[in-house]
């Protein structure tokens, strides 16, 4: 099988020595529980499979692209007492963030997508002191499941290994997911203060508090072809912006 020259892990030095990257994508999911039916990497395979294939779109369009290893690990302080819930700390995360600038930076590339797959991921706050940091470098976060509209897509598309991710796993990797009639019903409780049901008040969820099953949103009328679909527009999108980042210049960013 040929080897995507914009998939770092897959390439090698005689292409990477000749040639000039424009933008550098990090793909950053999490280790964690998703209901009884998804794998615990539900997050890493949908983090690296946008990321790889909006490079791809992007590449095939002219536009230099590399995509990074992906960070397996995310925020899951939420989730510390679910078993083999692997967290990372926020200022774990920015440290990682600092070194990957530091050498994207010695080599030209001054471009940084962190293509995001984890709910409990927020790196708002990390690209802001990485402007501050690291002044030559753009840093920007895409969190996927924010591209379009999934209620277009989904009868109900769920927070946490619901219909949107298990549809997706059943077109990525169905041999991974558990027949959905052992999956939970993923129903979860919300926060009763008035504030947080309006999203003007915000803090983290005790997951064990919230569900039964650490899934929050029903998978029942997943289906592969539901993936599929949802994630030609992602990766469209995703690809698309690529494409308009590796074009412009730093100088250009506004209009």
């Amino acid at each position: 099988m040929p080897t995507r020259p914009y998939l770092l892990a897959e390439t090698n030095w005689k292409t990477v020595k000749d040639t000039d990257y424009q933008v550098a994508v990090l793909p950053w999911g999490a280790t964690e529980a998703h209901n009884y039916h998804l794998p615990y990497a539900t997050d890493n395979f949908e983090s690296q499979y946008v990321a790889a294939e909006a490079a791809r779109k992007a590449w095939e369009q002219g536009a230099k692209v590399i995509v990074l290893p992906g960070i397996p690990f995310g925020v899951n302080t939420g989730q510390l007492d679910v078993k083999l819930c692997i967290n990372m700390n926020p200022s774990t995360q920015y440290a990682i963030l600092k070194d990957v600038v530091d050498v994207l930076l010695r080599h030209r590339i001054h471009k940084l997508v962190i293509l995001n797959a984890h709910g409990g991921n927020n790196f708002k706050t990390m690209i802001r002191e990485l402007a501050a940091d690291f002044p030559a470098m753009f840093a920007c976060s895409i969190d996927f499941w924010r591209i379009g509209d999934a209620k277009k897509y989904f009868d109900e598309p769920g927070d946490h290994a619901g219909e949107l991710e298990t549809s997706i796993l059943l077109h990525l990797h169905p041999e991974l997911v558990r027949p959905l009639e052992e999956a939970g019903p993923g129903k979860g409780k919300n926060y009763r203060f008035k504030g947080f049901k309006e999203g003007w008040a915000t803090s983290q969820r005790h997951w064990t508090k919230v569900t039964e099953d650490t899934g929050v949103g029903n998978p029942a009328k997943s289906t592969a072809e539901k993936g599929r679909v949802y994630l030609e527009m992602v990766t469209n999108e995703a690809g698309d912006f690529l494409v308009e980042l590796a074009a412009t210049g730093l100088e250009e960013l506004y209009e």
